[in-house]
This record gives C-alpha cells, structure tokens and sequence, in this order.
C-alpha cells in the first residue's frame, strides 16, 4: 500500500476470498486496493504453502523418523505464518482505508489520523519482511532433512519468500519519504535494506541446498 495512492478500493475482508482469477483481475484494475501490499501478503502466503507442501511429502518417512518433532514443530510454525500472511493482507487494505478517512477529515485531528494512517503504511509491510524471514528460516531447516523430490518446490518457496521481503521494501521506502523525520526515515530505508540482505543470505542457503539434488 501506497497511502499516496487514490481511487476506490474492496472491504479488507474480501481480500483473501477472492478467487485467484478475481484477485488478479482486481489487481489490474484501476484502483489502489489490492496493490503491492496486498500482493506482498498473498506471495508471502504461497511461499509458506510450498514450504507446508514439501514438509507434507516429507513428514511421516521412515527415512526422516528421527526429525518427526522437528518436522512437527516446522509445522505449525508454518501453518501459522500463512494464516498470518492472510490477515496482513487484509490489514494491509484496512491502513489504507485509515488513510482515505484521513485525507477526507476537516478537523483538528486530520494530522494525527494521517500519522496513524502513515504507521499502519509502513508497519504491515515491516511485519510481512519479518515473517518472511522467518519462513525463510523455516525452509533452510526443513531443506537438510526433507523429501529429495519437493526440493524445486522448496526452492520456488525460497524464491517467492524473498521476493516478498523485497516487495515490502518498497512499500516501506515510499511511504517512509512521507515521514517528517528525516533521520528516522533514513533508519527505517536502512533496517528495510538489511532485511534484505538477510533474505538474500537464506533464498542462497535453500537454494545451495537445492543444488546439491537438481
């Protein structure tokens, strides 16, 4: 979410019970909301169900009977980041609603409610990079223990795991331009560039992993 960005946009909750086609499809039409952020939450959201995917195929093995607690602990660490990459898509749609009721306001709390509006724009994408980086991590451990045959699947997961990390790196630079503190603007472009750095470090770690067998 960009909250300089205009037009009309869907309830937050219709977000996640869209189809596939009607998602796209509201994605290219001419209106803010489901924009980057939304589209951040839902790869985000894919990028965990391929890791949960490839641990299905793995979990239950004779071969892997000695990581069964691991790969059971992986699981619902997994099954619970999706369900969360799901509600910050939404809330990612909610910020920009605060944003509108913002802009329209005519009082005196027009400022703070911009302000609040401007958090909500820079703090769901911060949440999105830190789950991201942790569902990166979450694949690295299930890669040394896990089904030879999902390993592109685990890739493809390292892939669109740190494209979100990458997605709400810019989400959070645009919007931090809008902050009124310069110098924690400039804090906040550099923690979001760390966070990337350090998703890169774990797609290259699942993806050397994948190497080995492909």
């Amino acid at each position: 979410m960009n909250a300089e960005a205009g037009g009309g946009t869907p309830r937050p909750d219709e977000l996640t019970r869209m189809t596939v086609k009607d998602f796209t499809a509201a994605t290219a039409a001419k209106m803010p909301i489901p924009g980057g952020g939304s589209v951040a939450g839902v790869v985000g959201a894919l990028a965990t169900a391929l890791g949960e995917m490839t641990l299905a195929f793995t979990r239950g093995k004779k071969k892997f009977a000695a990581h069964a607690a691991a790969h059971d602990a992986l699981a619902v660490r997994l099954a619970r980041a999706r369900g969360m990459f799901s509600d910050l898509t939404a809330d990612d749609a909610a910020g920009y609603l605060l944003y509108q009721e913002a802009n329209r306001c005519q009082d005196e709390t027009k400022d703070a409610k911009m302000q609040t509006a401007l958090a909500a724009a820079i703090n769901v994408p911060r949440e999105m990079t830190a789950l991201s980086i942790s569902v990166l991590e979450a694949l690295v451990e299930l890669g040394a223990n896990c089904n030879q045959y999902l390993l592109s699947d685990l890739g493809a997961a390292g892939a669109l795991a740190e494209a979100t990390v990458q997605l709400c790196d810019l989400n959070v630079r645009v919007n931090a331009n809008s902050l009124p503190d310069a110098q924690a603007a400039d804090e906040l472009r550099q923690v979001a560039k760390r966070d990337c750095r350090r998703a890169g470090e774990l797609r290259q770690a699942v993806d050397a992993i994948v190497a080995e067998h492909l």
